[in-house]
């Protein structure tokens, strides 16, 4: 098995709404790009409640947008062995110093976890110290989570509360 290491966070002071994924898949991991793959739904369920574009934007463009509108970016996973880009095969894995991020994130108020491993491990990682935030469990943008997309567009639409408008 290959070992597989998370992207840096994509922070800053003003993050509001963390989203927390497990590991970048393969695709991911090529491109060094969060959510890469051309069929996970990630930028466009986030485009679509921010009513922004950001399948049709550059990858930086995509960051710089999310951390205007005050959303982050990690992962639960630092690094892992793992045959893929199923979460299913994620094996011997090290987790992030996700308490160590939250503390550093003064407005802080969400956290979303993208999928079921994401928040199997997230919520382990944090312990108690995750009762101080509103925790949202959103279901998979992955590819292999096959609900339909406006489902999983209904439960991502919970971040909406929490989000800023574009000024």
């Amino acid at each position: 098995m290959t070992l597989k290491r998370c992207f840096p966070p994509v922070v800053d002071a003003e993050t509001r709404v963390l989203v927390l994924g497990s590991l970048p898949g393969e695709a991911s991991l090529a491109q060094v790009q969060y959510y890469a793959h051309k069929q996970n739904q990630f930028w466009r369920l986030v485009g679509d409640i921010l009513g922004e574009d950001l399948v049709h934007m550059d990858y930086a463009a995509r960051l710089q947008t999310l951390l205007a509108r005050h959303v982050g970016l990690w992962d639960v996973v630092a690094e892992a062995k793992r045959e893929g880009s199923l979460d299913s095969n994620i094996r011997s894995h090290a987790g992030n110093d996700l308490v160590g991020l939250i503390e550093s994130l003064p407005k802080l108020s969400v956290i979303a976890f993208n999928g079921g491993t994401a928040e199997r491990i997230g919520l382990k990682a944090l312990g108690r110290y995750g009762g101080n935030h509103r925790i949202l469990r959103l279901p998979s943008s992955s590819p292999a989570h096959t609900m339909p997309y406006p489902e999983k567009l209904h439960a991502w639409r919970e971040l909406r509360a929490w989000l800023v408008k574009a000024g």
